[in-house]
């Protein structure tokens, strides 16, 4: 009587598969395995949103150390890291394939590999060319990486049945602000680029590696959507929705620190505050997201953190003082952090399309605004300054909260 009474467990059901749709909830002790198994997923998936974020953050600190050693001037430089966009916006609409093909585990753990190789070598480019080809493969990484994560993320969240989708971008936040200061840290003390990298990229194989034991197994060839289908209206609106959102993040992260020093005339450690604000109210709200998201609603907080952003950039500019700019960068960071995130859980669910193929075609749309908004805003400002610049972009925050409609709660 006592085998008959203990779970019965799917094949290889020790960490590396996590099947848990296959276990008989029935039976005594299966819903305490489940939810240990659950939880595995869950650290094992936030593991990968923090080594993107590190990782980023890592590289983005030690980009002077190679403007400087390659003697790029301000135009090569951006013209070498718009390979890097380019990389990653030619990944993210093929990782629905990647995934039907091979796997969301095997794609994530591929994904996170190269990007940890590749890291290292970008202080090795002898030339700009090779920086540039380095860049795209790392930006490749990136692209497969975020939308494959964010898959996995849906499967995690969905099986958990409460909203921690935005827990996991915080997670990511906060992976972006330790590689960015410790990596100013430790060229503080004369280390250079490229043995700091190796060990970061070291640590991070080491990390993926473990964790990928403990993702789910959520392969597209057992869906029934197809992979390649016309997106809904629903799934175009959620794209819209995420092109607002990160082209005003986009925005902040490239011109505040302008305004607050070229405009308002402050200083180069206060102009810094602008961003730092927006960052660090971003991850914290990314974390008290979740439990917005569970009582609000997706779609209300989605609406209500675009009129926080909206309003209270609107309001600092036309107020036009330093701490008033501070304050309103700080709105923007809190205001738009949970939006991307449910974008892209709604994206997951939407019916008809495989996760994948839906999240990389809502995800290409998004960073397509991260990618041209700077640029775009700059010509702006050429004609018309940069605060009516800024201003469009607060209204861009309050169109995010016009198009909320588009999510809706999970069932």
């Amino acid at each position: 009587m006592l085998p008959s009474a203990l779970p019965k467990l799917p094949p290889r059901f020790d960490g590396e598969h996590v099947d848990i749709s296959s276990v008989d909830l029935s039976l005594p002790g299966s819903r305490v395995i489940v939810r240990k198994r659950l939880r595995q997923a869950r650290w094992g998936t936030a593991a990968f949103f923090f080594t993107l974020g590190i990782a980023l953050g890592s590289w983005v600190a030690r980009i002077p150390a190679v403007q400087n050693r390659l003697a790029l001037d301000d135009a090569e430089l951006g013209f070498s890291l718009l390979s890097l966009s380019v990389g990653a916006m030619l990944a993210m609409p093929s990782t629905g394939w990647l995934i039907f093909r091979w796997g969301n585990r095997r794609v994530m753990q591929a994904a996170a590999t190269l990007l940890c190789v590749v890291l290292p070598l970008l202080p090795l480019a002898p030339t700009m060319l090779v920086f540039i080809i380095a860049l795209f493969g790392f930006g490749i990484g990136f692209g497969l990486l975020d939308v494959s994560m964010n898959v996995q993320a849906v499967a995690v969240e969905d099986r958990h049945g409460l909203p921690i989708m935005s827990s996991f971008h915080g997670v990511f936040s906060v992976g972006g602000l330790s590689g960015s200061a410790s990596a100013g840290a430790i060229a503080g003390f004369g280390i250079p680029p490229v043995p700091h990298l190796l060990v970061i990229a070291s640590i991070l194989v080491i990390l993926v590696t473990v964790a990928s034991r403990f993702l789910l197994d959520t392969a597209a060839r057992k869906q029934d959507a197809p992979v390649f289908a016309l997106p809904p209206r629903s799934l175009l609106g959620l794209g819209l929705l995420s092109f607002c959102v990160l082209l005003s993040e986009g925005a902040v992260a490239d011109w505040s620190a302008v305004y607050l020093e070229n405009v308002l005339g402050s200083s180069a450690a206060i102009a810094a505050a602008g961003y730092a604000a927006f960052s660090l109210a971003m991850a914290a709200m990314r974390f008290g997201g979740d439990a917005l998201a569970l009582n609000l609603g997706p779609g209300r907080l989605v609406g209500i953190g675009g009129l926080l952003a909206g309003l209270g950039l609107g309001g600092a500019l036309l107020i036009g003082t330093i701490p008033a700019a501070v304050v309103g960068f700080a709105c923007m960071g809190a205001g738009l952090a949970a939006s991307f995130p449910i974008a892209l859980g709604a994206a997951g669910r939407t019916p008809g399309m495989a996760p994948g193929s839906a999240i990389g075609a809502v995800a290409t749309m998004g960073y397509t605004g991260f990618l041209i908004g700077p640029a775009l805003l700059g010509l702006i400002a050429e004609n018309t300054g940069l605060r009516t610049s800024l201003m469009l972009v607060a209204g861009l925050a309050l169109a995010s909260a016009l198009l909320a409609g588009t999510v809706h709660r999970p069932s």
